[in-house]
């Protein structure tokens, strides 16, 4: 696979901050391939990380929208709006290279940049959509991001791709774009019970899998359109697990506890629908990754736009406040992301 979707119907679970780690690091170590952020949420979090966080990235983010085209993904999908259902010949001025803003970022890492404008113009995204000539007008606008992804490979040349693409929580007309665009989900998640229902939302919305008090709804999902129409969803490929308490040394048995139900959730469902998920011969379980939580750490790196291999321990400067990060557990922390991009 070449083009990822990060996405769990549930805010909070650090899904913009693993696709800063997911591009960066794996920018740093494919340096002969392409890789290209498109971010497709409103707050543009992963785009402000990118960019240099809190130092750089409102400057940077207003010279991007400030442009003639908006060089952001609403920037894109605007030109779009005009020509819904023949692409544009040019999509470089949509694009930005994060390093002008940001040196510890990969210059090999490109970025289609969030844009708040997404949230105001996804209504008539929707209403385009909906239009009942051509026939299959629906099935052309959802694959407007798809088509971006096509056209970026087509200006990398030669060059290897890698996409990733961090999606709304919401199932919002753009998230569906972004999922459309991808061949795999990655999906994030915390030990809690509200993690678990957002999983088993991505599955109803995405395969109109769920229960029979839902099935009702089924007749008019995403799911069922897609189906009906020939449009090609990403399969399930990797979950994380996120902010993992560690005990002595292992996970705390509160944690494990949550996790158990999440695992025991997603291998019933893989039982019955092995189809959806990308490895379908393994039980999603024995693929679970855990990520232990540092917060420290965390929160250097996306304030600072600082790429996990760049990141040293020692004492931080972080807006007026000292913060530490210490050897042991930033290698933890480090390792365990590093088997993450090592799936992608």
């Amino acid at each position: 696979m070449t083009s990822y979707a990060f996405w769990n119907n549930k805010g909070g679970v650090g899904k913009s901050f693993l696709c800063f780690v997911a591009a960066s690091e794996y920018a740093y170590c494919h340096p002969d391939t392409d890789v290209y952020v498109i971010d497709l949420c409103p707050q543009a979090n992963v785009s402000e990380t990118l960019l240099g966080g809190y130092l750089t990235s409102p400057k940077a983010l207003h010279v991007l929208s400030s442009k003639t085209p908006r060089a952001t993904v609403a920037g894109y999908l605007e030109a779009r709006l005009n020509s819904p259902f023949r692409m544009i010949s040019d999509v470089s001025p949509y694009l930005c290279e994060p390093k002008e803003f940001n040196p510890k970022i990969p210059e090999n890492l490109k970025l289609v940049c969030g844009d708040n404008l997404l949230e105001i113009i996804s209504e008539a995204i929707r209403q385009t959509s909906q239009l009942q000539i051509p026939i299959d007008a629906w099935k052309q606008v959802l694959s407007w991001i798809k088509d971006l992804t096509v056209a970026l490979r087509v200006y990398s040349g030669s060059r290897d791709t890698l996409f990733v693409i961090d999606c709304n929580p919401s199932f919002a007309v753009y998230t569906q774009l972004g999922l459309v665009a991808a061949e795999g989900v990655v999906i994030p998640f915390t030990a809690d019970d509200s993690s678990r229902r957002g999983i088993e939302n991505v599955v109803a919305l995405l395969y109109g899998i769920s229960d029979p008090q839902t099935e009702l709804y089924a007749r008019i999902s995403f799911a069922k359109r897609a189906k009906e129409e020939g449009l090609n969803v990403p399969k399930l490929h990797t979950f994380i697990s996120n902010r993992v308490t560690i005990y002595e040394g292992k996970p705390s048995k509160a944690f494990e506890a949550v996790n158990k139900t999440i695992k025991q959730t997603m291998d019933t469902i893989h039982k019955k629908h092995r189809h959806i998920y990308a490895n379908p011969k393994d039980l999603p379980s024995s693929s679970f990754i855990e990520i232990p939580d540092y917060h420290s750490a965390c929160v250097v790196a996306s304030i600072t736009g600082t790429p996990l291999h760049k990141l040293n321990p020692g004492p931080k400067n972080i807006v007026g406040e000292r913060v530490q990060l210490n050897p042991e557990p930033l290698e933890r922390y480090r390792k365990a992301l590093e088997q993450f991009v090592n799936c992608l």
